[in-house]
């Protein structure tokens, strides 16, 4: 038995984790769940925030698809949205983790406890020892829980054509899309412009306006209405 696996929570932080929601019965894990590499210690969180960025996708992709009826496209962004790093940083903070987070001496002096890519790691690292510990449905239930705000809030709901197709296309394993000038017409005081973007092995839409960026922004539209 190595030494990293007598190790043992804080007082403070397990007493934290069970007020959370979690459910700490092999502590070591939970431990290597909140230890950041600038330790320098055996074990980081970065294989349980593999594990957690998994489960969590599950879950949200599962609540989604229970909940809304739109296309797929739809579900992708919300999606997206819920699991970005971002939203993990948000969640992150509303449970306070940054004061449980274990850190080598520079990197707190950085400010890494308050990053959003540090603390959204740690939040999906949690979500990999839950799943480990508790099992896959105890870790749902939680998810649901901790993310009802972000669920219920704005997150991917409302986003501007072009970043939803940008999305789209990312989440659908497609190269990014491509937007192409085809027609300009008209004086430069009343000119018109069309444009056509394309995703590459899905197809393509265009749109014509009084501006290439207004052409952009209704083609990206057209695309999601017809693909999405």
């Amino acid at each position: 038995m190595s030494a990293s696996d007598t190790l043992k929570l804080e007082k403070g932080a397990r007493a934290w984790l069970i007020t959370t929601g979690f459910q700490p019965t092999h502590e070591p894990l939970w431990v290597e769940a909140l230890t950041h590499g600038s330790t320098g210690e055996d074990r980081d969180y970065q294989r349980l925030e593999f594990l957690g960025d998994r489960v969590l996708g599950l879950t949200i992709a599962d609540w989604l698809f229970g909940e809304l009826t739109g296309a797929e496209g739809a579900l992708a962004q919300r999606l997206n949205a819920l699991v970005s790093k971002r939203t993990c940083a948000s969640v992150a903070r509303s449970i306070g983790i940054a004061k449980h987070v274990r850190l080598g001496k520079q990197a707190r002096d950085d400010g890494a406890a308050n990053s959003d890519n540090v603390l959204g790691d740690v939040m999906e690292s949690l979500l990999g020892a839950a799943f480990l510990d508790s099992g896959f449905t105890a870790t749902q239930s939680l998810i649901r829980t901790l993310w009802a705000g972000e669920h219920g809030g704005g997150a991917g709901k409302s986003k501007h054509p072009k970043s939803a197709l940008q999305e789209w296309a990312a989440g659908n394993q497609r190269r990014p899309p491509r937007y192409e000038l085809v027609d300009r017409s008209g004086p430069d005081h009343a000119a018109t412009f069309t444009v056509r973007v394309t995703v590459n092995n899905v197809g393509s839409a265009q749109a014509t306006a009084s501006s290439k960026q207004e052409a952009e922004t209704a083609a990206a539209e057209n695309f999601m209405e017809t693909f999405g």
